[in-house]
């Protein structure tokens, strides 16, 4: 009565052993590949030249589907982009008394010329406008997404797409499939390694003793995890004037266009970082790159007393062998379009001020 079971584990056993090779296999493949052409790469500061070539293809491909959709939406009359917007409310050139009349011939069968100049319901309409103009000021316009040159073959960039073409369609299916089965494993495979890597590494270099070496490693594992970063973004980077970068004793500040700014001027030079004390992954990361290099962490009761941020500041200023700090004075993520006001506390320190200017083109 025991015979069948082994005999039918027998025959399962090889199934099992093939896909367990595949896989051992595809893993093997999958790492080779990310340790020749991206973190080998990454800690000599090289690259192949592959990311380029793969924008310059998507430009080409974006400029093409935008030109084939525009032109299909004008033989077809439709509407593709959102009339008179200002990225945030689409607005009508028309004056109040001709919305007004509109909304009332819209809402009522009365004859216009009977109607009163006031209604109790023209209230709402006074109140939206108030939130349109609310909306519409110069500091809130900054926060809002900015819009594309081209389409980028999603839905950002598109007020009410329809169906246009069939080449236009299977090259936006082909779009999210490379999207989301391969660059997104990818992306997210590159973010874990030097995440991993950076917080491994600058545990490491925290245990030896403090002197040059520790000092050398500690900048060489922060510039490696942040370049690994860079490429998990497929971010390509252009540096201009690097003759004028930030010096120890220095401070560096930087308009601030979205979160992963640190990232982008990391990966080009070396410098201390500034901010609150997080939880979570988060604190995990800021608790290891302490142990390795000098950065200057705040408690949250700390940030709102400017005298002891600016005297943690002063100190680590003041001593040369420490990197420059890096900081992003505006206090916010701008939308890549403007720059608001600096804060002063960053120029009240005393310390040489290296300014840099950020620019993305997002794709």
């Amino acid at each position: 009565m025991a015979l069948p079971g082994p005999s039918i584990m027998f025959l399962l056993l090889p199934f099992d052993s093939l896909i367990v090779n595949l896989l051992g296999i595809s893993l093997t493949v999958l790492f080779t590949l990310l340790l020749v052409f991206i973190i080998v790469p990454a800690i000599f500061g090289v690259s192949f030249g592959i990311r380029k070539l793969y924008m310059k293809t998507l430009l080409k491909i974006f400029a093409w589907a935008t030109l084939r959709m525009e032109r299909g939406a004008k033989e077809k009359n439709h509407q593709l982009y959102k009339p008179y917007t200002n990225g945030i409310i689409a607005k009508d050139p028309t004056s109040l008394e001709e919305e007004i009349k509109e909304i009332r011939r819209s809402g009522s069968s009365k004859a216009l010329d009977n109607t009163p100049e006031f209604e109790l319901s023209d209230i709402f309409y006074f109140c939206r406008k108030g939130m349109e103009t609310i909306m519409d000021d110069e500091v809130t316009k900054r926060f809002s997404a900015e819009e594309l040159e081209s389409w980028n073959l999603l839905s950002r960039t598109n007020y009410n797409f329809q169906y246009i073409s069939l080449r236009l369609t299977i090259l936006w299916g082909l779009g999210v499939l490379i999207r989301y089965c391969f660059l997104l494993p990818l992306r997210i495979a590159l973010a874990f390694t030097g995440i991993s890597l950076l917080v491994v590494g600058t545990t490491v270099v925290g245990y030896l003793p403090n002197g040059r070496f520790k000092e050398f490693l500690s900048k060489h594992v922060h510039l490696m995890c942040y370049r690994i970063c860079v490429r998990a973004l497929t971010a390509i980077i252009t540096y201009h004037d690097r003759k004028n970068r930030p010096r120890n004793g220095g401070i560096c500040v930087a308009n601030h266009t979205s979160p992963i700014d640190v990232i982008i001027l990391a990966s080009d030079g070396y410098y201390a970082m500034v901010g609150q004390v997080h939880g979570g992954l988060m604190g995990v990361i800021q608790r290891a790159m302490v142990k390795a290099c000098p950065h200057v962490w705040f408690e949250r009761s700390e940030v709102k007393d400017r005298h002891l941020v600016a005297k943690r500041l002063t100190e680590h200023v003041q001593d040369k062998s420490k990197l420059p700090i890096l900081i992003f004075p505006e206090g916010t993520c701008i939308n890549n379009t403007s720059v608001m006001m600096f804060k002063k506390g960053s120029f009240e320190i005393g310390a040489t001020v290296y300014p840099v200017a950020i620019k993305v083109q997002d794709l």
